[in-house]
């Protein structure tokens, strides 16, 4: 195995140096949510080198998540994500420690995931209130707190931005946080955001699956644990937007290069 991961980074360390592969590889990352910007960021992270990392997902994969998610295709379509995406991971470094948590983060299971035993803290949740919630408690451990914005109803990729959380500019997910955050405990330390200040309107209808079997947890035809068999985001949404696979995947990328940027600036 030890001639087989030195192989698989052979090219990262010609660029980063031995020392700084030792670094990422030692590090302990966990990200919340793994649709389409958490998918790719755990991609980028464990092609990169990291090996430690811990994935957090509810949810099961539905046909309507293959425009723009890493580990949703026709084979996959009602498999637990967590479980879907560690399987991928582990073709890619089979020596990699992959956690998963099907599980919701919220006020009242926070505690569970023991946050300070992370380096880095991703946060690509949905959830309005969730994502908020893990804003004000992952700014209080030492890890390294990245998050994402808004990546629906964008197009241009030219027009993506990454800045600190107060400085964040034309991206509607990022004005309400900011003031829904104000009404309570504020974040503990500054931490950047990835975001863009595109806002496109959707032109098409559908509805969350369009299919006659949904394969989205909560429904009869899904498999799963039966803890999270009434959970099922779409329907739970206001308004479900359009997206695209490869601002997603740029939201992702661009969260996992912040991490390796980080470390290799330590040294």
């Amino acid at each position: 195995m030890g001639n087989l991961v030195k192989g698989i980074f052979q090219r990262t360390e010609l660029l980063l140096g031995k020392e700084v592969m030792e670094k990422i590889a030692s590090k302990n990352v966990i990200i919340f949510g793994i649709g389409g910007v958490g998918s790719w960021c755990a991609e980028s992270l464990v092609r990169s080198g990291i090996r430690r990392l811990t994935i957090v997902d509810s949810d099961l994969i539905c046909i309507t998540n293959i425009n723009r998610q890493l580990h949703a295709t026709t084979q996959t379509v009602g498999e637990v994500k967590t479980d879907a995406l560690k399987n991928r991971l582990l073709e890619i470094n089979p020596s990699a420690e992959i956690q998963t948590l099907q599980k919701i983060y919220n006020p009242e299971t926070s505690d569970s995931f023991e946050l300070d035993s992370y380096d880095f803290i991703i946060d690509a949740i949905d959830s309005l209130s969730n994502k908020i919630d893990l804003i004000r408690k992952a700014t209080r451990t030492n890890a390294v707190f990245f998050s994402s914005m808004g990546a629906s109803l964008k197009l241009d990729p030219t027009k993506i931005r990454v800045a600190e959380f107060w400085k964040v500019k034309g991206c509607p997910l990022g004005h309400i946080v900011r003031k829904k955050i104000r009404k309570g405990d504020l974040p503990a330390k500054k931490f950047m955001c990835i975001y863009s200040e595109e806002l496109l309107e959707n032109k098409g209808a559908g509805s969350s699956c369009g299919t006659d079997k949904c394969l989205c947890p909560k429904s009869k035809n899904a498999p799963g644990d039966p803890d999270l068999a009434d959970h099922e985001w779409c329907s739970q949404k206001a308004v479900i937007n359009g997206t695209v696979a490869h601002i997603t995947a740029i939201y992702g990328f661009t969260l996992a290069g912040l991490i390796i940027q980080s470390i290799y600036n330590e040294l």
